[in-house]
């Protein structure tokens, strides 16, 4: 209704999914700040910061080396960017040989049977058209994958898996 009057609106919610299907625009706060104000896209795939990386949607962080301005190396594979690798938060450019925490998003990780890189399935959520697997790297890492449901794998049985790795979202590494 707001939408087809030209309402404009403040709706404050703290369900991501609400306000990914509601607004036009979102901020993301903490600490009684804006941490990013922008499209829901954006936000899930360009995040100004770690926190708003963290925050919308689910992912997780992993160890990476930058090899050279195009490639980047992780546990999983190796990641080829179309565009130049730069710091997520200030798009200064990653040097090679930095090493950087990648954001992984469950949608990064794909079931590939026939892959050669193995995870270890800790737990799946059942979603209906698909499920929500946390899987175990050799290294001991945790990833997510969205996995169609009919690939209905059990506890600890190690699966394929691949990356398909579109937006590229690295920061500094933590000590």
């Amino acid at each position: 209704m707001l939408k087809a009057s030209g309402t404009t609106a403040v709706f404050v919610t703290h369900d991501q999914n609400e306000a990914f299907a509601m607004a036009d625009e979102i901020a993301v706060m903490a600490d009684g700040r804006i941490q990013q104000r922008d499209s829901a896209y954006n936000l899930y795939h360009r995040p100004a910061n770690r926190f708003v990386a963290d925050f919308i949607g689910q992912g997780v962080f992993v160890d990476g080396t930058v090899i050279d301005a195009h490639r980047l190396h992780i546990e999983i594979g190796e990641v080829l960017a179309s565009e130049s690798i730069r710091y997520a938060h200030d798009a200064t450019p990653c040097a090679p040989g930095s090493r950087v925490d990648v954001l992984l998003r469950p949608d990064d990780v794909v079931h590939d049977d026939a892959s050669p890189v193995r995870a270890t399935v800790l737990h799946k959520a059942f979603r209906g058209a698909e499920f929500l697997y946390t899987l175990q790297l050799p290294s001991g890492t945790r990833v997510l994958s969205m996995v169609p449901s009919h690939h209905n794998h059990v506890l600890n049985e190690a699966i394929g898996i691949r990356l398909d790795l579109d937006h590229l979202i690295a920061f500094p590494k933590l000590a």
